[in-house]
C-alpha cells in the first residue's frame, strides 16, 4: 500500500511539475507577444509588377500596389491573421496594369480604410473597375485621399510622406502614367525607405531639382530596374545602402537592365531582386535595417 501511495505521489508531483513547465512557457510567450514590435517593409514577388507590404510598429498595415494579378492575396494572406480581412492603407502609386491588377482583387476582399491615388483619368475597362471599385469602397466607408507633394501618413514615430507628383492631378487624363507615379518616403527613427514606382530619369531630376530630400537607407529602384530610371545623379542623391528591384523571372522586358545593376555596383549598393531572391523582407528597430533572408 505504501508503494502505491508513494506511486500516486509520484505521478502528481510528475503533472505538477509538467504544469509548472507549461505555465512558464505560456508566460514567455505573452511576453515575446508584448515585447518590442519593429516597422517590416516587404517588397513582395509578385511576379513583372510591384506591390510592397507594410507593417509598422503598432501593427498598421498599409500596401503600396497590387502587381498584375492575384498573386498579392496569397502574399497577403501569408502575413496576415486568416481572420483578418482589412488593411489600414492602400496606395495605388499609377493605374498600369502591373500595378494596378492585384488592387482590383484586394479591393474586393479586403476592408480598406483609406485608399491612396492620384486621381488620375485614363482610359480602359480595368481603369473604369478601378473607379467603380472605389465609389463602392467609398459607399462602405472608405475614404479616398487624391495625394500630391507635401501630403503626410503619421503613424506612431512612422512617417510616410508623397514627393510625387508635384501637384493635384484629379480629373486630368494621361495616356502614359509613369510620369505621375506616387513617390512615398517612410522615415521611422534614423532609418528611410524610398519607393519610386516606376517614374523616369526626368521625374527624378524634377525632385532633384525641387530641393526635395531623397535620402534613404533602402531604395526601391524605378521602374523595375528599367535603364530610363535610376540615373547616377539620382543614385547619389538617395545614396542608399540597399536596393530592392521587383521584377519577374525571365520577364521580356529585360529588367532589370545591366546598366542600372551596373550603376548600382558602381555606388556600392547591396542590390536584392524578387526574380533571384523571391520575397525581399527588411525589418527596422529605427536604427538598423535587418535583412531577412
Amino acid at each position: 500500500m505504501k508503494s502505491l501511495l508513494t506511486l500516486k505521489q509520484k505521478i502528481g508531483l510528475c503533472l505538477a511539475g509538467l504544469l509548472l513547465l507549461l505555465n512558464v512557457f505560456t508566460w514567455q510567450e505573452v511576453f515575446a507577444l508584448n515585447g518590442p514590435h519593429y516597422l517590416k517593409v516587404d517588397v513582395l514577388d509578385i511576379g513583372q509588377g510591384d506591390s510592397i507590404f507594410i507593417e509598422t510598429p503598432d501593427m498598421r498595415h498599409i500596401l503600396i500596389d497590387g502587381g498584375p494579378d492575384s498573386a498579392v492575396l496569397g502574399k497577403l494572406a501569408e502575413r496576415l491573421p486568416f481572420f483578418k480581412k482589412s488593411l489600414d492603407v492602400v496606395i495605388l502609386t499609377h493605374p498600369d496594369q502591373d500595378h494596378l491588377m492585384g488592387l482590383l482583387y484586394v479591393l474586393q476582399k479586403y476592408k480598406v480604410d483609406y485608399i491612396i491615388w492620384t486621381g488620375m483619368v485614363r482610359d480602359g475597362a480595368n481603369y473604369s473597375k478601378w473607379v467603380a471599385l472605389l465609389e463602392q469602397k467609398q459607399q462602405q466607408g472608405s475614404k479616398i485621399i487624391i495625394t500630391k507633394l507635401g501630403d503626410k501618413i503619421k503613424n506612431g514615430n512612422v512617417v510616410i510622406e508623397t514627393l510625387n507628383p508635384s501637384e493635384n492631378l484629379e480629373g486630368t487624363f494621361f495616356k502614359e502614367a509613369n510620369d505621375t507615379g506616387v513617390v512615398e518616403r517612410l522615415t521611422y527613427g534614423k532609418n528611410s525607405f524610398l519607393f519610386t514606382a516606376d517614374i523616369p530619369s526626368e521625374i527624378e531630376q524634377a525632385m532633384i531639382d525641387a530641393n526635395i530630400n531623397l535620402a534613404s537607407d533602402v531604395l526601391k529602384v524605378g521602374h523595375h530596374g528599367s535603364k530610363y530610371s535610376s540615373s547616377e545623379t539620382f543614385l547619389q542623391e538617395v545614396n542608399p545602402n540597399i536596393a530592392a528591384i521587383s521584377a519577374g523571372a525571365h520577364n521580356t522586358y529585360g529588367h532589370p537592365t545591366q546598366e542600372v545593376l551596373q550603376r548600382l555596383e558602381n555606388s556600392g549598393i547591396t542590390t536584392l531582386r524578387t526574380d533571384q531572391s523571391g520575397d525581399v523582407q527588411m525589418v527596422s528597430d529605427g536604427e538598423n535595417i535587418k535583412i531577412n533572408k
